[in-house]
């Protein structure tokens, strides 16, 4: 693949992650897309590794959002602020502490943009709680399993 074939999948793949965060945009589709898209375009064993577990990992992660409580953030007062700074958290967890640096920063994401908002801890800990019980958890799996296969495919773009 040519360097523009290659920004283009890293867009959707961008663009993938931030619909994860965004109620009825199918993201983690457009991201196993992206993947499918560039594995198509170069037919190497790598390239096929990382579909076929880009594949896996979004089955379990849909299986496990199934097993979670629905996503109802809307109702328990989640705003778009805080879905985008839990995203943000999520992404820069992910990157300081590769793979297992995202939940912390997801949920940190969540408690900063509270705490700004209530201004006391115990109430930004309380609505952290609310927010991951209220749906939470399962935009975490979604989003933790997209970015486990982003970085899979920029490992095999960047090291393959």
């Amino acid at each position: 693949m040519g360097a523009w074939e290659l920004l283009l999948v890293g867009a959707v793949l961008a663009l993938g992650l931030c619909g994860v965060l965004v109620p009825g945009v199918p993201g983690s589709w457009l991201v196993w897309a992206a993947v499918a898209v560039w594995a198509l375009r170069d037919p190497r064993g790598l390239a096929w590794g990382v579909l076929v577990g880009a594949s896996v990992v979004l089955l379990a992660a849909q299986v496990l959002r199934w097993l979670l409580p629905p996503r109802r953030l809307r109702q328990a007062g989640a705003t778009r602020t805080l879905a985008l700074w839990a995203g943000a958290g999520a992404v820069i967890g992910f990157c300081v502490l590769p793979v297992i640096g995202a939940v912390p920063g997801f949920v940190g994401g969540i408690y900063a943009t509270e705490r700004l908002r209530l201004g006391s801890h115990g109430d930004a800990v309380a609505s952290t709680r609310t927010a991951m019980r209220a749906g939470g958890s399962s935009v975490l799996a979604e989003l933790f399993a997209c970015l486990l296969i982003v970085g899979a495919w920029a490992g095999a773009v960047i090291w393959g």
